[in-house]
């Protein structure tokens, strides 16, 4: 059994002068506002037991992250989710519009933003309020009803949000949307926008790593073939074009947003997550990635 706070002191202790290139995003300007010295870690582990570091309580925009969460209720609502999206890497910028041209509307995975955006369209046909839904969903499986929107980034997204625009219509005019455009546009920035600190955002992990199940109760949340599929589709498109590099140097399942924010899940262990806003050219957070290497690396563990 590992002493997981004493490592999560190590590795605050070893990035406290930690010097990064990156850089808060400026396309959403509200996360301009953030701090870049923000750092905080929490492990939570499938005994029950959490630990954490620095600024692990301080909620903070989730972004893609809440990708994960959409596409986990798309495969309980949604029957065809794999037959509207694809499951490869993309090879290609998150929000890029080239590879919809080229493979006629089916994006290559759903967590890149045209997959997102599918899945939008999926949770849409299927719930009746797909907004109050995707929240209750979040607070049920961290049992935390604090968690909410934050309406100051989710303003900041619908003022800036062009090239999301772009890819709803494009997916439409090629068949793959059924919805309005304005309808899922409104719900992706609802779930971009949800705040949640690192302990809340490892506590929500857990189901990826305990097999679909809530700890506490033992309840099914998710089936687990698609758990499975989940933390495949984590392992090999999570980060945009730096999941090789994140597999290489990390060995776990996760998901990156560019709110800073990383979560990564060792199956039947724990689920990890670590924020710290400046971001690395692929749009992750540098510093993040570098404390992840570091945890697996002190335990000798990960999933190869």
């Amino acid at each position: 059994m590992h002493d997981y706070q004493a490592i999560l002191n190590i590795i605050e202790k070893e990035l406290k002068n930690f010097e990064s290139e990156g850089k808060v995003p400026d396309y959403i300007p509200e996360l301009k506002n953030v701090s870049p010295d923000k750092f905080g870690m929490n492990i939570h582990g499938i005994s029950g037991k959490h630990f954490s570091i620095g600024d692990s309580h301080e909620p903070f925009s989730i972004q893609s992250i809440s990708k994960v969460f959409t596409l986990a209720m798309a495969t309980i609502y949604g029957k065809k989710v794999w037959e509207r999206v694809d499951v490869e890497p993309s090879g290609s910028p998150f929000n890029s519009l080239m590879q919809l041209d080229a493979e006629d509307g089916i994006p290559r995975n759903p967590f890149i933003n045209a997959g997102a955006l599918v899945v939008a369209d999926i949770l849409i046909t299927h719930l009746r309020n797909p907004k109050k839904e995707l929240l209750e969903f979040v607070r049920r499986i961290t049992n935390d009803n604090r968690i909410d929107f934050d309406e100051n980034v989710l303003e900041s997204e619908k003022n800036h949000g062009y090239r999301n625009a772009a890819l709803v219509n494009y997916m439409k005019s090629l068949g793959n949307i059924n919805n309005s455009v304005e309808e899922i546009l409104d719900f992706y920035f609802y779930q971009c926008s949800i705040r949640m600190s690192c302990e809340q955002l490892s506590r929500a992990f857990i189901i990826f790593a305990n097999q679909g199940q809530i700890i506490e109760t033992g309840e099914q949340i998710l089936e687990r073939i698609n758990v499975k599929r989940i933390n495949a589709i984590m392992q090999t498109c999570g980060f945009y074009d730096e999941a090789g590099e994140f597999s290489f140097r990390v060995g776990l399942p996760g998901k990156s947003g560019v709110g800073g924010g990383i979560v990564a899940v060792h199956p039947k262990e724990y689920a990890v997550a670590v924020w710290s806003p400046l971001l690395n050219a692929n749009g992750n957070s540098a510093k993040g990635m570098r404390a992840l290497e570091e945890l697996t690396t002190f335990t000798g563990l990960s999933i190869f």
